[in-house]
């Protein structure tokens, strides 16, 4: 299983989040008990008022070179575990691209 997969013209990606930490950083993979995949994200604004949910669509938004519009929160608002959908992520060439970027972030760890 990936952290991420296609519906059709757009991405999701599966994350697990921590909020407030010393640093901001995604990289490795977190496997929970039913064996589904998350890609580990910190960030360090607190998970107040949606505050550590935009941290992290602005800094997978950087990390991918996406537009930060075009990822949203699917669910997980309240959640460490969320999934995200990054809007034209699943055409073709986009794929290819951001699949592989991804890929380089899961192996950082």
């Amino acid at each position: 299983m990936t952290v991420w997969s296609r519906d059709g013209g757009d991405l999701l990606l599966a994350v697990r989040l921590t909020p407030g930490a010393a640093r901001e950083e995604i990289g490795g993979v977190w496997t929970d008990e039913k064996g589904v995949q998350w890609l580990g994200a910190r960030v360090r604004a607190v998970p107040e008022k949606g505050k550590a949910n935009a941290a992290l669509i602005a800094l997978l938004a950087k990390r991918l070179d996406w537009p930060r519009s075009a990822i949203s929160l699917e669910s997980g608002d309240t959640n460490r575990l969320k999934r995200l959908r990054i809007k034209g992520g699943g055409e073709l060439l986009s794929f290819a691209r951001l699949s592989a970027i991804i890929k380089e972030q899961v192996e950082a760890s």
